[in-house]
């Protein structure tokens, strides 16, 4: 249950202003569809959080020992900071309407768009930290599906009324928590 809860709360955090959610904005936008919206974003989720979890989990077990436990808080730490350097949504990465339909259009374009992504990465750490694919991923597309299907429904105003600064610096104070909590017991510096 800590693995969903905390990929859930994590995820959450972090995807609010991210480009992923800008594109959800610009979708909807565009489609005037939410649910195939909605639904595409599930999708593309479940699939692209399924891999970087299993890929955090098979680095956990391949990569056993105490520097690699170092290596994830680290880079708990490093998405922490990464998070307070808002992304900007680059028109070139928008889908053209009329090659798909609004769920497959959404369903490719988050996909291949969350590739590389500060939750994608998260992702992967989360998998590595609690070892459980099917918790981490579930907590993450709950986290994406939070942040993102609001902004689907109610768009730019939305986004115009999140103070971004506010919201990226408890993301970034979560992960950078999650990176010293594990440095410490790590460490053995935990009872």
């Amino acid at each position: 249950m800590e693995a969903f809860l905390t990929s859930t709360a994590v995820v959450a955090l972090a995807e609010i202003g991210d480009k992923t959610q800008l594109l959800a904005i610009v979708l909807a936008a565009r489609f005037k569809k939410p649910w195939p919206i909605v639904a595409g974003i599930f999708v593309a989720t479940l699939a692209n959080h399924f891999l970087a979890a299993l890929v955090g989990e098979q680095a956990a077990a391949f990569l056993e020992g105490q520097w690699f436990r170092y290596l994830v808080a680290a880079s708990f730490i490093i998405m922490g900071l990464w998070t307070l350097i808002p992304d900007k949504f680059d028109e070139d990465d928008e889908p053209k309407p009329g090659r798909f339909g609004p769920f497959l259009a959404t369903a490719i374009a988050f996909f291949i768009v969350e590739m590389g992504d500060k939750t994608q990465l998260a992702t992967v750490a989360l998998g590595a930290r609690f070892a459980s694919v099917v918790p981490v991923m579930m907590g993450t597309t709950l986290g994406m599906m939070i942040a993102n299907a609001p902004a689907v429904f109610l768009g730019n105003a939305l986004i115009e009324r999140v103070p971004m600064r506010v919201v990226h610096g408890i993301a970034a104070l979560l992960f950078i928590a999650i990176g010293v909590w594990l440095l410490i017991q790590t460490a053995g510096l935990l009872g």
